[in-house]
């Protein structure tokens, strides 16, 4: 089955990074953040974010992990996601997105699959979900 819908970033706040030994050549930043979906995936999720980025160069990786309450297609309940993506500024790539097994609940449990992410020209924000319930 497939769903797809629209979300706004409602909240996105930095938080401080532990102290470390190492330095590379990205900066590696955290923060967490609150999103509202619409459409066939309806609900709202609270997020962890981490990313190595330079926005100067636009150049990076992220890494989230969602926690989602909400309907899929109707079908209320909660589950995990875990995505992460790659940007050398004008492109996105190594996209991934799956559903985290056994963190479905209420009418989502067992629920499992794979999404992406997409950002619009107009700075819309698409996530579609290709998922199976028992």
């Amino acid at each position: 089955m497939r769903a797809t819908g629209t979300f706004d970033v409602t909240d996105f706040t930095p938080a401080p990074v532990p102290a470390s030994e190492i330095k590379t050549g990205l900066p590696v930043g955290f923060a967490t953040m609150r999103k509202t979906f619409t459409g066939d995936v309806e609900g709202r999720s609270e997020t962890l974010f981490t990313a190595a980025f330079d926005p100067v160069i636009g150049t990076g990786t992220y890494v989230a992990m969602e926690s989602f309450e909400g309907s899929v297609a109707g079908t209320a309940g909660t589950f995990n996601f875990v995505h992460s993506a790659t940007t050398t500024g004008a492109d996105r790539q190594a996209e991934f997105l799956t559903i985290v097994p056994a963190s479905g609940t209420g009418g989502l449990a067992g629920i499992r699959g794979t999404g992406s992410l997409a950002v619009d020209d107009d700075g819309t924000h698409r996530i579609s979900f290709d998922y199976d319930l028992p």
